[in-house]
């Protein structure tokens, strides 16, 4: 049954953004009466394992996407009809907006930016535009090759859900300083739709950029794939 894939999904994209960007928001730094601050390495091994938990938890029952620039990759290889990736963007969004607002609602005092990305001036490291969307889609590109490969015919599938969340780590690992990583455009809406501003402004680029290196990445898996 469909609905099944689609509440999947939004549990699971729910779950990624309730534990990644709380990981930032709630133990990224120091707060009152809370642990020491998680750091950057903190912060990347939580939505790496966030994805690990989640591709075991419902990767067989919907695959786990929980990232709208996977099912689009998908749907460009031909892995997914155009019918279940528009119910699996749609959940998506509709989850990770759930999971910003549960922590807007557990850190009433410090979710002020819900885990948002950004660039530019006064984020992070500052980093320009052309920074960001070469960040945001190269990595993402990176991201959907190990996805392709290691959930194909010749790819370990038990393995799949590990490699998959440590290449997340990875992309955290650098990414965080330029953009807060997104390479989802689930994962970056919900916490920008609720934080507003400057966050939503700049929220084009979290879905463009993302979106471009999925489907470079599945053209050029239909290149290489694993029937070549």
């Amino acid at each position: 049954m469909n609905m099944k894939k689609y509440l999947a999904e939004l549990i699971g994209t729910m779950s990624l953004v309730l534990f990644g960007c709380g990981a930032a928001v709630i133990s990224g730094g120091n707060v009152d009466g809370g642990p020491a601050g998680l750091g950057l390495l903190g912060i990347s091994l939580a939505f790496g394992f966030a994805v690990v938990a989640m591709a075991y938890t419902i990767g067989g029952i919907s695959g786990c996407h929980i990232n709208p620039a996977i099912t689009i990759a998908m749907l460009v290889a031909g892995k997914i009809s155009s019918k279940d990736a528009a119910g699996y963007v749609v959940a998506q969004f509709i989850g990770a907006i759930i999971g910003a607002a549960i922590l807007g609602v557990i850190a009433t005092d410090h979710a002020n930016s819900y885990g948002a990305n950004g660039w530019g001036e006064g984020y992070l490291g500052n980093y320009s535009t052309t920074a960001a969307f070469i960040t945001e889609a190269v990595f993402t590109f990176l991201f959907l090759y190990v996805i392709f490969n290691v959930t194909s015919k010749h790819g370990n599938s038990n393995m799949a859900g590990l490699a998959i969340g440590i290449t997340l780590v990875l992309i955290h690992l650098v990414a965080i300083p330029i953009t807060g990583t997104s390479v989802n455009p689930a994962r970056s809406f919900g916490p920008a739709i609720l934080a507003g501003g400057k966050a939503l402004a700049q929220l084009w680029l979290f879905i463009v950029a993302p979106i471009v290196g999925a489907v470079a990445a599945a053209l050029v898996w239909k290149l290489t794939g694993e029937d070549k």
